[in-house]
């Protein structure tokens, strides 16, 4: 079945409809088997809309004051019915606003405008992982967003929802090609091993593995592999919270070393049956291009640097200065190349509703995208997502059942672009003849178009599945169990048929070759859980006791083949020449774990929450796989002490403060044992093995010791609400392959090495409501985070070696360089220092110079404003960082180069980066080009400032009951203020394409 076509024909909508007209009928029923009992006791029927001033309000509840019995919630439209007497009053209450008393005055319809009230935010239950706990009263640091956020931003990735919103969350966009992955640290890279630095991902309870899924001979993702994260759909998620202290991470364990993401999807509410549909149409460009040189003054350049080393006359070759080609043309390549626009089409569709006892929420949704890239290229994803919950009459069993299931397919060139659009001669051919076909200009370039004949498809099934079932035996003691899992499938290719050579080169048919991935994964996780809450005295109890059982299976096949008869054969290995597997194998992961909680909450001021596990990982070694993680959390709300209770402009004070251990197994799969591959190689016709992995039983567990202590303010009944944090992470026994000598046969052996990184930093974060009127308010966030990194100790690091890749009090991620100098006016060739004296310059001896490229500080600031029927909501992102400059080439060869000095490069003395003049073939001053790259002085100021998500929307006033429309306009990556003249200062990978900048425009009809 072709799962697309399903979704882009529509039939997925009408069954999706269909299928909410059933549960609205059958909900409904059940509603109306309640009114024929009710309508002889109570005299009329009262309806009404609740907003906030500008919107409505869903999941407002309503009662009769004194008739606890009788009560309502408004639906998605803030529209709600409830019976009552003419003389009776109204409870309307909901968090975050004050609660209203409304005398009925024998009226049949009624309005309501709730007050927003500051203070009962910190009443809002927020997500725990385990558990949930109340704003005021948590003890670990924990970050949240909700769909609110989330809503507003035109992206496919969960991890761009979370950009510049979150203190402690450093969020990179890896690439700005279609499907393309992120980069996230929580409080920094705690691991020597860059694969080993990824938080644990928990959607609705069932953990969900982010290790990439794509080969990096086939993933279209480049330069990063095929991130299982894009299956997840941001539309469907309620709410975000990311914990980061070890209160809040140490009841995960060993999976908590570098945070947890808990990823909660939208739930139904009772209520009338409601349909919600939204589609929306943008576009996607190259936020920025580099400042390239015109023809003129390419060939200047090129000119110069032969006279400059005593040339009189060009090489045959040199077609771009000797003649061969059109001295006038001129191409700008980036918008030829990597210049056009990308459509973004999305549509999605939900039915929600329910009654007292059962609720529901399906929701489908399609999304296609094209990318800057010339070539007819389409990455398209659609899922559905389904969720039910269900309680008993007497409110003492409970069933929540979700369901997620997204489709991928990702179609993209199999080379980037984006090199060629910067390095290609102005005055190159142009890239097709007049009757349509490529033009090779007789032989003398490669038409960059061909590797349009290469292609790299994905596609990927991502299924997640989880049911939670509670149970309260006694009053305040619950049993529940939740059950869970996950099943993934990707098939990914890529072709490089020998039609991307140049046909000069008369190669054929057998010089193609394709590469394929397979890839399975599927889990399962048990958890049984006991929880009991109970007063005793002034204090208050809550405890915790569960276990975890978990299972994953991968299965993996990588082939190539090479060699066809015809390149129409290319898909096929039976007609290569040759097949190779480059792996294949099935491995199993197996994890279980007993965890617990205890909170004690006395009087409302002093908390203390101590959460412990013992974990047990079958990628350990006998011995070693089991260990044992805990925390313990404490805080103070001493704005509930009587002493401040008189000061009327404190509206709350907490200090809070934890310290604990978490662990990292993400090693991956039996790396502790003897292990064995195939050679490929027959002898007496048996294929023999050959050891790829050497044994070690003391493998043992990565250890993150974390402390915390913050502070938490509001003012003005938390008009202004401030939290500072102090944090220090040290992670050690650290999981890494300790390098070998050549002799063993082997390169290295996975061991615990005694090196100690640390994170420490400082967060702030403030949130102000600046106005809060009946048809204006006005709020504010702001986030700011000050970290850094280092390497505290690495016992033998000199003799190892990593002795060329860290320092000792240096941050994990440095680039080690050449100190330069400046250019030697009479040579006109770039000097460097010569550290060790030795009248040369060598690597590494004269490579020391350590560069910090983490940021100092970053974060976001961020304002919502609405007025009557308009909302505006955008946020800047900033960074505070250097990083290395784009490095094109020295100017003798046939490359653009950057004109940022203008015309002053033919200058003597010019120190501009990229400005190196003095070179045709001159051999001492290529050297010394490739040493500037190489040096500190390519390291430059990368910070910026950028507006990086921006909403607004209208709400129509249709005075149409039950039914509301919404016009929005979002944009993303909309601009950018930089020092940087190399392109886009957030990605900085050489030849790669950047983010991009969205615009959308869409409607949301709901009735």
């Amino acid at each position: 079945m072709n799962y697309f076509s399903f979704f882009k024909s529509g039939k997925a909508l009408y069954c999706l409809f269909f299928a909410g007209f059933l549960m609205s009928f059958l909900s409904s029923f059940g509603r109306n088997q309640d009114r024929h009992v009710n309508i002889f006791i109570l005299q009329s029927q009262l309806q009404g809309i609740v907003t906030d001033g500008s919107s409505p309000l869903s999941g407002v509840s309503i009662s009769i004051k004194g008739k606890t019995s009788n009560s309502s919630i408004t639906d998605y439209n803030g529209q709600y019915t409830i019976n009552a007497h003419a003389n009776d009053t109204l409870i309307v209450s909901f968090i975050g606003f004050k609660t209203k008393l409304i005398p009925v005055n024998n009226r049949s319809k009624i309005d309501i405008k709730l007050e927003y009230d500051t203070t009962t935010l910190q009443e809002v239950r927020i997500n725990a992982g385990y558990y949930s706990v109340k704003e005021s009263e948590r003890t670990g640091s924990i970050a949240r967003i909700t769909s609110k956020d989330i809503e507003t931003q035109p992206v496919t990735n969960v991890l761009a929802t979370m950009q510049g919103r979150m203190a402690g969350v450093s969020i990179t966009q890896t690439t700005g090609v279609p499907g393309g992955g992120f980069d996230i640290k929580i409080r920094g890279q705690n691991s020597l091993r860059p694969d080993a630095n990824s938080p644990l991902y928990i959607i609705d309870g069932v953990p969900y593995a982010s290790d990439p899924i794509g080969y990096n001979q086939t993933a279209s993702t480049f330069p990063t592999l095929t991130s299982p994260l894009n299956s997840i759909n941001p539309d469907t998620i309620e709410s975000l919270e990311v914990l980061k202290d070890a209160d809040a991470t140490s009841i995960y364990g060993s999976r908590g070393a570098n945070g947890v993401v808990l990823i909660t999807t939208k739930k139904g509410k009772k209520g009338k049956t409601a349909f919600n549909f939204s589609a929306s149409t943008g576009a996607g460009t190259v936020a920025k291009f580099m400042e390239l040189m015109n023809t003129q003054q390419y060939l200047a350049m090129r000119k110069q640097a032969f006279l400059n080393d005593g040339l009189t006359q060009y090489n045959d070759w040199d077609y771009d200065i000797n003649g061969t080609w059109d001295q006038n043309r001129y191409t700008d390549w980036q918008k030829e190349l990597i210049g056009r626009t990308s459509q973004i089409n999305d549509i999605q569709g939900t039915i929600s509703g329910g009654s007292e006892t059962t609720q529901f929420l399906l929701s489908g949704s399609y999304h296609t995208e094209t990318t800057v890239f010339p070539g007819d290229f389409l990455y398209k994803k659609g899922g559905t997502q389904l969720n039910v919950n269900h309680q008993s009459l007497d409110n003492k069993f409970k069933l929540t059942f979700s369901a997620g299931c997204n489709l991928q397919n990702n179609d993209q060139p199999a080379f980037d672009f984006t090199y060629d659009s910067r390095s290609l001669p102005p005055n190159a051919p142009t890239l097709y003849n007049a009757d349509g076909s490529l033009n090779w200009e007789n032989g003398t370039w490669d038409n960059p178009l061909r590797n349009l004949n290469a292609k790299s498809e994905s596609k990927t099934k991502d299924l997640v599945a989880n049911a939670v079932l509670s149970y309260e035996v006694l009053p305040n003691l619950f049993v529940k169990s939740n059950f869970g899992y996950t099943d993934l499938s990707t098939t990914e290719s890529r072709t490089s048929p020998s039609t991307v050579f140049n046909p000069a080169y008369n190669i054929s048919s057998a010089n193609s070759s394709v590469f394929f991935n397979n890839t399975e994964r599927s889990s399962w996780i048990i958890e049984p859980q006991v929880t009991w809450n109970a007063k005793i005295g002034s204090g208050k109890f809550d405890v915790l006791l569960g276990s975890t059982f978990q299972s994953q299976t991968t299965d993996r096949l990588y082939q190539t083949g090479k060699g066809f008869s015809s390149n129409n054969l290319i898909y096929n290995l039976g007609a290569a020449t040759t097949v190779s597997v480059q792996l294949n194998d099935q491995t199993q992961y197996k994890y279980q774990a007993l965890f617990g909680r205890i909170n004690y909450n006395w009087k409302q001021k002093y908390i203390l929450n101590l959460t412990a596990r013992r974990d047990g990982s079958s990628r350990f070694g006998p011995g070693n796989q089991f260990a044992q993680f805990g925390a313990v959390g404490a805080a103070w709300l001493f704005s509930n002490e009587e002493f401040l209770k008189k000061l009327n402009w404190i509206s709350f004070g907490k200090i809070r403060s934890s310290y604990g251990t978490t662990g990292n197994d993400q090693i991956g799969d039996y790396q502790f044992l003897n292990t064995y591959t195939t050679t490929g190689l027959a002898y007496n016709g048996v294929i023999g093995l050959q050891p790829s992995r050497l044994y070690n039983p003391n493998f043992g567990w990565e250890i993150n010791r974390k402390i915390e202590g913050a502070i938490e303010l509001g003012f003005l009944q938390d008009r202004i609400f401030a939290t500072a944090a102090w944090y220090k992470n040290r992670s050690s026994n650290q999981l890494v392959g300790i390098p070998l000598p050549g002799t063993t046969g082997f390169s290295s052996v996975q061991a615990n090495l005694q090196a100690v990184v640390e994170n420490k930093g400082m967060e702030f974060t403030l949130r102000t409501v600046n106005i809060a009127g009946k048809s204006f308010n006005w709020t504010t966030s702001f986030n700011l985070t000050s970290a850094k990194n280092r390497l505290v100790d690495f016992p033998g690091l000199e003799s190892s070696t990593y002795n060329q890749k860290y320092r000792i009090n240096q941050p994990l991620n440095i680039a080690l360089l050449y100190k330069y100098k400046g250019i030697n006016t009479q040579s006109g060739v770039y000097e460097f220092e010569d550290l060790n004296n030795d009248g040369r310059i060598s690597f590494p001896e004269d490579r020391q110079v350590a560069a910090d490229l983490n940021p100092k500080f970053y974060g976001g600031l961020q304002n919502q404003l609405s007025y009557k029927n308009w909302k505006l909501d955008f946020l800047f992102q900033f960074v505070k960082q250097k990083n290395r400059s784009y490095g094109m080439g020295f100017s003798g060869q046939m490359s653009n180069e950057n004109a940022r000095a203008s015309e002053s490069w033919v200058q003597t003395g010019d120190s501009g980066p990229y400005q190196i003049y003095t070179t045709g073939v001159n051999n001492a001053a290529v050297s010394a080009y490739n040493l500037f790259t190489e040096s500190d002085a390519s390291v430059v100021d990368a910070s910026f400032i950028r507006l990086k998500n921006a909403s607004l929307s209208y709400e129509v006033p249709l005075h149409l009951s039950q039914t509301s429309l919404r016009i929005f306009v979002q944009g993303q990556n909309l601009l950018t203020f930089t020092k940087y003249k190399d392109g886009d200062p957030e990605f900085i990978t050489s030849g790669f394409l950047p983010p991009l900048k969205v615009i959308t425009a869409g409607v949301q009809l709901t009735f």
